[in-house]
Parts: C-alpha cells; structure tokens; sequence
C-alpha cells in the first residue's frame, strides 16, 4: 500500500549504458563498429549527418530475446509490446557482491524484498542491483578477470536458478535483469537461467545502468528493444518513470502503520 500525495513531479531515470566504440562484448562477438558516413555542410548549404554501425546483439544494456537459449520461443519481434515493461521490482545485493563478486541472488533475497514493500507485483520488471554498473565500459573490470577472451576466468555477480524458479511459479514477471554482462552469474558452464527464462517466454534485460536512482519499488521500467527479426535479442533504451510524490509508501507495515498514525492525528488536530 502506498499513500500518494498531490502534487508529484514525474521523474524519469536513464537505464542504459552508451553503445559506442568502448562498449565491452563477451569473448566470441565481434566489437562495436561506427563509421561516418557524412557529417559536413553540403552544397545546398545546409549541414547533413548520415552513420552506419554494426554490433552483436548481446552486447551494452540490451535484452535477451527468450529464443536466446531455448529453441522455439519468441524471437524479437515476436515479443509482445506489453511485455517490455511492467512495475519496478530492484533486488539490492550490493552489499553480498562486496564479499562475493559470484554472489546469485536467492529466493530470500526476494522474500526480504516483499517483507519490507509488498508482494511482487504482477507483470514486474525484476532486477538486481550489485552495483557493478560502475565498473562500465571497463572490459577486464566488467568481466572481473584479467584476461577478457576467457570466459572461464569470469566473476561477476548474477540470478541463482532456484530464485528465478520461484519466481516463474509463484510470481507473474515479464522480465529479469542484471546491471552485469548476464543474468546468470560469470563462472556458469550450462547457464540455466536463461534456459529458465526462454522455456517460459520471459526476456532477460543485461548491462543495466543507473540502478542507484531508480526507487526499489514504485517506477515503472520500459525496455524496449529494437524490433529485430528473427533477432535473439538486441540493444535496447532502458528507462523508468515515477512520480516522486506516489513513490512516498511505506517500507514495512510498520513504517505504513506510523504513517496512519501521523495521518490521523492530522485529522483530529484539523476536525477538533
């Protein structure tokens, strides 16, 4: 439950990572490519810009189609419009990743979230904030190894199988993100994760920026990726709003139950 007051203004928080020349890619994907092609006054006299670029889908802030790592499930543009956004839900693990750059977030990690702000909401937008968004573009600093064309020397943070279970059995999600290069964590062999997330058509959001201002709960988070065919998946503008005045809800039953408190006592005062 939250109390909404009158009055809010509507932020709105930039989620995504620059695609450019620096953008780090996993081992095996050719780099990012830019190439101008006119940038100059021309003979009309008016000035024209025109670029050509080339990248591997699966690389910067970009989503996974579910056909990623599961054959026969959606493609890019077969993902439904109304599947690329949904209610805010951030998993804050930044103080597990301290210690444990392997860490994968746990199903109490999402209990404790519900604990303090509610049931996950339906069609939500689940995503882990491990704080390594500010480890971008550095690649070896990305992929936390000292030789980047190794994945075998990867350590980064990301979703344990089990959590994202249980979130596919008892929760209704449309996506499952990380601020890292991968929803499941660096040192994964078979990478169950995203087999979890393409048997049930539920899109992985990777390379998440500016998780740090974007509230815990209360936004709302777009992905939308580019309209790909026959893609895998590809880059996308990731962003959420929220109205800075509905955002101010309770953290636990008790923070809400003084807030009840506080409100009624204004209303006493007023009436008497």
């Amino acid at each position: 439950m939250c109390l909404a007051f009158v009055g809010g203004e509507m932020k709105i928080v930039d989620m995504s990572h620059d695609l450019s020349m620096l953008t780090p890619f996993w081992a095996g994907n050719p780099e990012f490519n830019f190439t101008i092609l006119k940038r100059n006054n021309t003979a009309g006299g008016f000035w024209y810009e025109s670029n050509a670029f080339q990248t591997a889908e699966h690389g910067g802030t970009h989503l996974d189609s579910p056909s990623h790592f599961y054959q026969g499930s959606w493609r890019t543009q077969d993902i439904p419009i109304k599947n690329l956004f949904g209610p805010g839900v951030v998993i804050n693990v930044t103080d597990k990743v301290l210690t444990n750059p392997d860490y994968r977030v746990k199903t109490s990690d999402l209990t404790h979230w519900e604990a303090n702000y509610g049931r996950i909401p339906r069609n939500a937008v689940v995503i882990m904030n491990s704080g390594w968004q500010y480890k971008f573009p550095n690649k070896n600093s990305v992929f936390n190894t000292s030789d980047a064309e190794d994945p075998s020397t990867y350590h980064f943070p990301g979703w344990h199988e089990k959590a994202v279970q249980w979130l596919v059995d008892n929760r209704k999600v449309n996506i499952i993100g990380v601020d890292t290069p991968s929803t499941d964590y660096g040192q994964s062999k078979l990478f169950p994760v995203h087999v979890i997330l393409g048997r049930h058509q539920i899109s992985g959001l990777e390379n998440v920026a500016n998780l740090d201002n974007v509230p815990t709960h209360g936004a709302i988070i777009y992905a939308p990726v580019v309209k790909l065919y026959d893609g895998s998946g590809g880059p996308a503008r990731v962003f959420a709003t929220y109205d800075d005045a509905a955002v101010v809800c309770s953290a636990s039953r008790t923070s809400l139950g003084i807030s009840f408190v506080l409100l009624l006592q204004c209303v006493i005062f007023l009436v008497g």
